[in-house]
């Protein structure tokens, strides 16, 4: 591991069933579920891990991007086809597309992105590179 690479990410949501669309999305950007617990599951793809939790210590129903904190997550999509098809299916899995009327270069000319909210208040940026 490179020093100074991310190394993991907890992702705390506020029930089990928030977890549906990050489990979709995470297996179709090739993660692995490497280990569940009744409050959560852990995902990897290459060195990273993603963990997803929804234990007692969560407290609200919302993530708040716009809030001091984190914004949202950008995730490597693959090719702009790829990125489209991930888009286009995330409709059926919680997601909802953000800035339609700018996509997919809601990020300026030179960045191909589809941006995405799911039902949560959690946003991901899925980059064409």
């Amino acid at each position: 591991m490179n020093r100074g690479t991310l190394h993991h990410l907890e992702i705390w949501l506020p029930s089990e069933a928030a977890t549906h669309s990050w489990t979709w999305l995470l297996t179709e950007l090739g993660y692995a579920c490497t280990s569940r617990w009744p409050e959560g599951s852990s995902w990897s793809l290459g060195p990273t891990y993603l963990v997803l939790e929804h234990g007692p210590d969560v407290t609200g129903d919302r993530a708040l991007r716009r809030q001091p904190g984190m914004n949202h997550l950008a995730f490597d999509g693959g090719t702009r086809a790829q990125v489209d098809a991930l888009t286009v299916a995330a409709g059926h899995h919680g997601w909802t597309l953000m800035f339609a009327d700018r996509h997919p270069w809601a990020g300026g000319d030179d960045h191909y992105a589809a941006y995405l909210e799911d039902g949560h208040g959690f946003e991901v940026e899925i980059v064409a590179p």
